[in-house]
């Protein structure tokens, strides 16, 4: 009977290392998907990832709307 109960305890560890192992690999080979996006880089501004695009967009326009302040201009 214990010995029953200990097959099934290392059968058991066994399975969530295994499954562990595996959850930790794909892991890591997103991480290094992600880094290779970053390090992407395009020779025309603007066509890079679509997140640095909006962040660009959303500076230029923090940009215009301090122009207009400057200028005294209401938006």
């Amino acid at each position: 009977m214990a010995y029953e109960i200990l097959t099934v305890a290392i059968a058991a560890l066994a399975a969530v290392a295994i499954v562990t192992m595996a959850a930790l690999r794909g892991w890591q080979g997103y991480l290094a998907l992600r880094m290779q996006e970053i390090g992407h880089t395009d020779s025309r501004p603007g066509e890079g990832m679509p997140a640095a695009r909006i962040e660009l967009a959303d500076l230029k326009e923090r940009v215009r709307q301090l122009e207009a302040i400057a200028a005294g201009v209401e938006l």
